[in-house]
């Protein structure tokens, strides 16, 4: 073994341990892992070398191909979630199942066909909240969907090179570190959605009793502010005509349709067949975060006009809360009297008193000392007011920006065009996600700063400092000693070697995270299969699908880190469910994986 590869050898030694037992933020001993070995000195024949690779190695795997393409889909997806397209898909597909198992099916399917053509994580980062508000509708404990719903994004992002990162990073190395032609769109189905459905399968005959009943710990808390809330249905919205169950205005999450005033009457006992007409004024009581859904509803605007007269567009607004000081000017005024909107340029959507429900219209509500308002503004409302003496506190509240409802058919139409386009050949997957971000900012779906804050630079710094080990293993002759290991254990059969490729790619997710993981084996994994004289493909194959397989613990994959307290899980309450999953999985894709692409 020479010098360069046990260096190489001992960082990787090094960074392993500490991304398994210890807390440091992945990023931090990745980057960490590549600047030793951008230091570290090497003998030569005529005397020392500082480094084991360059800094052109060691900071390439930050202009891969699949880098870019994660980076830039966060764009995309924030188009899609700012103009509530997901809302909207989500609430189209899930509806009200009356068992686990029925819930399961309405998760898993939509999920999968979703993450499939879209980024999975960013597609479990805006699905979690509306699978927490779902299960509280169905009075189920989190727990029972918050696991299918992570493993149903990573079983659609192996159907797709787009659907997950892995996929995108193998990728971007097929074409910078092989001959073989670039990887289609759909190259990877022929493995993934077999495993895909043996999976959901899998999930639906066993998850309802392997899944524990759990409820997650902020389901146990409960909010005691209970605000009063105003919206009116518009003339032309989608919800005129509907019945109070069509709508999905009964047995809200938090909050309750109090009273239905409708051309100078009152409907007090509002009931679920009631039908909702034009210009219909609905009065809402519950906590803050069923308000703030009750404004990102398609087909209901805020009853107070108010909202209209400020001088930014809403979409370009926040909600706050803040609670009325005995010093504040309107603290004996009415809101309309004491011209609120004109004092602080922004507009009282809601009160809550103490859990007292205010029958009055939210102009004509006299404003008491203590009193939380919930406010629509300008983002910078809180800073402006953080050390008034007319509140006691302001805060913002977190992903309450209004929807754009008017340019979600739009925001679909740009991804059903990017999909079209990469899966078609005619540009690349970069360039087709690159023109869909484009055209998110340009035509509004999204704004520039919500672009900018959309990327998630933890993950790509993971993947590209990831790259930058893999190519440090490749030079140094690494690579080669690991391949003849591998090669060693399994013998001189393809088969063997493919078997043992996976099983190697898949515990490193397990314990690492599934890009560091595919970065790390895929030099491995090529350097074997030229060995054997055998076909690379099923090698990248498995490479992709054990580097997204990760269900046995919940720091493999990303997915799996975000369910974890929403769901309220313990460690084992992975591996109970995710060790035989994952063993089906990879049972699954190795008999296909030489069916499709024979040695």
């Amino acid at each position: 073994m020479g010098v360069e590869a046990a260096i190489v050898l001992a960082v990787l030694a090094l960074v392993l341990g500490l991304l398994i037992f210890t807390r440091i933020p992945p990023d931090a001993v990745l980057v960490g892992g590549l600047s030793l070995l951008l230091v570290a000195p090497t003998p030569l024949a005529m005397g020392w070398k500082l480094g084991v690779i360059t800094a052109e190695e060691a900071f390439g795997g930050f202009s891969n191909p699949g880098m870019l393409t994660v980076g830039v889909l966060f764009i995309v997806v924030t188009g899609l979630r700012e103009t509530g397209g997901i809302d909207w898909i989500a609430q189209s597909a899930l509806g009200r199942p009356d068992t686990v198992r029925k819930a399961l099916a309405r998760i898993l399917f939509p999920v999968v066909g979703l993450s499939t053509f879209l980024n999975n994580t960013p597609v479990v980062a805006m699905l979690i909240p509306a699978v927490s508000e779902w299960a509280k509708k169905l009075k189920l404990t989190p727990s029972k969907l918050m696991i299918p719903l992570s493993y149903a994004a990573i079983l659609g992002g192996i159907c797709s090179l787009i659907g997950t990162s892995t996929n995108l990073v193998v990728a971007g190395l097929v074409i910078t570190q092989t001959d073989l032609p670039p990887l289609g769109m759909f190259d990877i189905t022929w493995v993934g959605l077999p495993c895909a459905a043996v999976g959901s399968l899998f999930l639906l005959l066993f998850g309802p009793k392997l899944l524990p009943t759990r409820g997650s710990p902020a389901a146990q808390l409960s909010d005691p502010r209970q605000y009063t809330a105003e919206m009116i249905v518009p003339a032309g919205s989608p919800l005129v005509g509907k019945s109070i169950e069509q709508a999905g205005l009964r047995h809200l999450p938090g909050s309750y349709l109090a009273e239905i005033e409708r051309q100078g009457t009152s409907i007090l006992a509002v009931g679920p067949e009631e039908t909702l007409q034009a210009d219909d004024r609905l009065i809402f009581a519950g906590i803050v975060e069923s308000i703030r859904d009750l404004q990102n509803l398609r087909g209901l605007v805020p009853a107070t006009n108010q909202v209209f007269k400020l001088d930014s567009p809403r979409y370009r607004r926040q909600l706050f809360e803040a609670v009325v000081s005995n010093t504040c000017p309107m603290a004996g005024r009415t809101i309309r009297d004491g011209r609120f909107r004109n004092r602080y340029n922004a507009v009282v959507l809601a009160v809550a008193r103490g859990g007292e429900r205010i029958r009055r219209k939210i102009g004509d509500i006299e404003l008491r000392p203590g009193d939380t308002l919930l406010i629509e503004a300008n983002p910078g409302f809180a800073q402006q007011h953080r050390d008034s003496r007319d509140f006691l506190l302001v805060s913002a509240i977190e992903n309450s920006t209004p929807r754009r409802h008017e340019r979600a058919p739009l925001a679909l139409l740009i991804l059903a065009g990017m999909v079209v386009l990469a899966a078609s050949g005619v540009v690349s997957m970069l360039v087709a996600a690159v023109l869909a971000a484009a055209l998110m900012v340009l035509t509004r779906c999204c704004g520039l700063n919500e672009a900018r804050n959309s990327v998630d630079w933890g993950v790509l710094i993971v993947i590209g400092a990831a790259l930058g080990l893999g190519a440090a293993i490749e030079g140094s002759g690494a690579a080669q000693l690991l391949a003849g290991a591998v090669l060693g254990a399994a013998g001189s059969d393809p088969y063997r070697t493919l078997i043992a490729v996976y099983l190697v790619t898949w515990l490193l997710t397990e314990i690492l995270t599934n890009n560091a993981a595919v970065a790390l084996m895929f030099p491995i994994a090529i350097s074997a299969a030229q060995q054997l004289d055998a076909n690379l493909m099923p090698f990248i194959m498995m490479l992709m699908i054990a580097g997204s397989a990760s269900f046995a613990t919940p720091i493999g994959y990303q997915t799996n880190l975000m369910v974890y307290g929403p769901g309220g899980y313990h460690f084992t309450d992975y591996t109970r469910i995710g060790l035989p999953m994952s063993l089906l999985i990879g049972a699954t894709a190795l008999l296909v994986a030489p069916l499709v692409w024979p040695f």
